[in-house]
């Protein structure tokens, strides 16, 4: 690991390590950046530098814009959506400034965390190959509950809708979804 990806993830870390929520004994922000990291690592072992920096710092400081401060609904929630992406895009960029990477690597892991080329851009693609596989190992289960039946299905065709089919496939091995959800995954 370079020098000024070990300063870049540090102080992605340190930004995280701020998160108030400690329901799971330590920030959520931190968590969620170290689990990012653990699934690129085992689903793409030779990931670019701004792409391992994009991964940690998915959710930097995601804290700082609760979704209650945007209007109910679809539209205040995508708007929610798209403030957060610009936001962490902008933080990690700084922060890859700071640790020494030029501009175009810098820009390189603002647009995947924007989202930039989904389904078109192979290492945007795999963010949300990472991010879906995170969710699903990490979040899902307490998520479920929340959530009435109908619902609950529209978000797991989201979810593997959102995936490559590489991935699909690695989910319905990986993980023991029930029919009514792993027909998504074959679609």
């Amino acid at each position: 690991m370079s020098d000024r990806l070990t300063q870049a993830l540090t102080a992605i870390d340190a930004a995280n390590a701020q998160d108030p929520d400690r329901a799971e004994g330590a920030p959520a922000a931190l968590l969620y950046g170290q689990r990012m990291s653990e699934q690129l690592a085992r689903l793409c072992p030779d990931a670019s530098e701004p792409l391992q920096i994009a991964a940690r710092g998915q959710h930097i400081e995601r804290w700082t814009s609760p979704r209650a401060g945007y209007p109910e609904g679809r539209a205040g929630y995508l708007a929610w959506r798209t403030d957060l992406a610009r936001h962490h895009a902008a933080r990690v960029a700084q922060i890859m400034a700071d640790a020494g990477y030029g501009r175009a690597d810098c820009a390189r892991a603002a647009a995947m965390l924007r989202k930039e080329g989904i389904k078109r851009d192979a290492e945007v693609q795999m963010l949300e190959d990472v991010i879906c596989f995170t969710f699903l190992r990490w979040y899902f289960a307490p998520f479920a509950p929340t959530q009435d039946t109908e619902k609950l299905d529209r978000i797991v065709q989201k979810t593997a809708r959102k995936m490559s089919a590489e991935a699909r496939a690695r989910a319905l091995a990986e993980f023991d979804l029930p029919e009514s959800f792993a027909r998504h995954f074959r679609a």
